[in-house]
């Protein structure tokens, strides 16, 4: 097949129009053209008056070897890269008893992806996870968030089956370099577990938290069925290790035997897959107690920023906003302050909800949620800035200690939960009020959507003078490329700590613990995704790479 890019279409186009367009490219005719797929669909909009459709679409055509050479060197026409995403091996049945069973740590996407590429491997994975099945856990949090329960620290926007991205806009892109097109595979085997086809061919696709929770369910029963088993409310205690003295080992100190959950259970294995959240605190905890390596990683804070979303679709759509083939528009923003801060927007939700996502008593932390239909009346956005290193020097225990970045989120969560009122109310404060400095007495148009409730509040000790500084002087500069982003009535609610994690469990270039043998930390918690796509495709990689281990360990046993 032939990939054709930038075919552009005006947005009232017709389908047929893109036939059209895609013989007028090749110079073809009618009859030379055997089937069309849309492969990608992204939107133009830099000229509101002229907001163009642009398409990329696999083309099958009749003597493709002659049309390739008569196109030769024309931009846009390339032969369709073909998508060969291969399995390390394929291991015979019950081949993992004699190795002992892998085990992987987390019910993320990064955990779930790896137990689907060992599963579809023959090797039966164990997944624990310290939280609930995604139905169960779905009915805690949104029954805190509602005031009908009480705070969960087990059962909650972080924690339990699908991870935090469960309670997200499920978005599915990433900025990754991905020559093995390891996201086709993961897109592809989430339209196999529920979700809808349209994120093969969207430019930024979502699925929503509702459709996410069914594709999560989805997943279980695909690698169950291949011999996966799940271990829900099985916390991980500790990680078991022995000694290394041997001397072709010498870069690890130890090694895994095995893992004692809270419930006081040892399971015995040789090979982990550690895919836990970055907000498992107490994991990090654990894993400096026992020796594994760590080091401290860049993160962001800041505020979540509410907006009516009719604004933000006028502000990117013009005239256009509200057409079908539109939908609610997104925005994405950077500024660099005089500071030397980065202040950009992350995780935007259209037609969202801002929610609690605390794992810890006593904090408030948001996050920003948005179903499939992306309906509701306001879009969502935090509105972060990258920390310095000397910005965390006072929460450091010694010079370069790489809890410092935790203990610095859990000051500014327990800072809003105080300012909240201590009750998981979010401390909330008009825009303009923020820029002025005045604490909020009323709202204005933008209502809060904030779950389980809101106190207004003046945020500016939510956090660090420079952090507040760089924020306030982003603002009006983004309201320059996204009229209506300093709106006065705009919301602004505290505090946004988890952007990504604050610690990376050190691995080398095969995925293993620098340290500890038959460790693969991966995903978001070990510092090596951000989002749903990105965890999910170093969830593939580590399977693959406890895969190799296995393979390497089976011939040597065969020498």
């Amino acid at each position: 097949m032939l990939r054709l890019s930038e075919l552009r279409l005006p947005l009232d186009h017709q389908d047929d129009d893109l036939t059209s367009q895609i013989i007028r490219r090749l110079r073809i005719k009618s009859s030379d053209l055997k089937s069309t797929r849309i492969y990608k669909r992204s939107i133009d909009a830099r000229n509101h008056e002229q907001i163009q459709v642009v398409y990329s679409v696999d083309v099958e055509v009749y003597q493709e070897s002659q049309l390739l050479k008569r196109h030769l060197g024309s931009k846009g026409i390339r032969k369709t890269p073909e998508f060969k995403y291969e399995q390390v091996a394929k291991f015979s049945r019950g081949f993992y008893k004699t190795i002992q069973r892998p085990i992987i740590v987390g019910a993320g996407p990064c955990g779930y992806f790896a137990a689907l590429t060992l599963a579809q491997m023959g090797l039966r994975p164990l997944l624990i996870e310290r939280g609930k099945a995604v139905k169960e856990r779905t009915l805690d949090t949104f029954a805190f968030w509602k005031g009908h329960s009480p705070f969960n620290p087990d059962s909650n926007a972080q924690f339990g089956e699908g991870g935090a991205g469960t309670f997200s806009d499920g978005k599915l892109y990433s900025q990754v370099s991905d020559p093995k097109q390891y996201g086709r595979k993961v897109l592809e085997e989430l339209v196999l577990s529920g979700a809808n086809p349209e994120i093969l061919t969207l430019h930024h696709p979502h699925i929503g938290t509702y459709k996410l929770a069914t594709v999560v369910r989805g997943l279980r029963k695909r690698i169950e069925a291949l011999g996966g088993e799940f271990l829900f409310e099985a916390c991980l205690e500790e990680l078991l290790l022995e000694p290394l003295n041997d001397i072709n080992c010498l870069v690890k100190s130890s090694r895994i035997i095995g893992i004692r959950l809270s419930s006081g259970e040892i399971l015995h294995t040789r090979n982990i897959v550690l895919a836990i959240g970055h907000s498992a605190r107490d994991s990090f905890e654990m894993l400096e107690r026992v020796g594994v390596s760590l080091e401290a990683k860049p993160f962001s804070v800041g505020l979540r920023v509410e907006h009516p979303q009719d604004l933000v679709d006028r502000a990117r759509w013009g005239l256009k906003a509200g057409h079908p083939r539109l939908g609610h528009a997104e925005y994405k923003l950077v500024h660099h302050s005089h500071s030397g801060h980065c202040v950009y927007s992350f995780c935007m939700c259209p037609g969202g909800l801002v929610v609690g996502s605390t794992s810890e008593k006593g904090c408030v932390v948001t996050n920003g949620m948005s179903q499939h239909s992306r309906n509701e009346r306001n879009a969502n956005g935090a509105l972060v800035v990258n920390l310095k290193k000397n910005e965390l020097l006072k929460y450091e225990r010694w010079s370069g200690d790489p809890f410092a970045g935790v203990a610095l989120q859990r000051d500014l969560e327990q800072r809003a939960f105080r300012m909240g009122g201590s009750n998981y109310c979010a401390p909330v404060q008009r825009l303009e009020d923020f820029l002025l400095g005045n604490t909020t007495k009323s709202l204005g148009q933008v209502k809060p959507s904030y779950l389980p409730g809101i106190k207004l509040a003046e945020l500016s000790q939510s956090l660090p003078d420079e952090i507040i500084d760089a924020i306030k002087e982003a603002i009006p500069k983004f309201s320059k490329y996204l009229h209506g982003y300093n709106h006065p009535d705009a919301l602004l609610t505290a505090v946004e700590t988890r952007t990504s994690s604050p610690i990376r469990i050190s691995r080398d270039k095969n995925m293993e613990s620098v340290n500890v043998q038959g460790l693969i930390p991966a995903g978001e918690g070990a510092g090596y995704a951000g989002g749903i796509l990105s965890a999910g495709i170093d969830g593939i990689k580590a399977g693959e790479a406890l895969a190799r281990k296995l393979l390497d360990s089976k011939s040597m046993d065969e020498r």
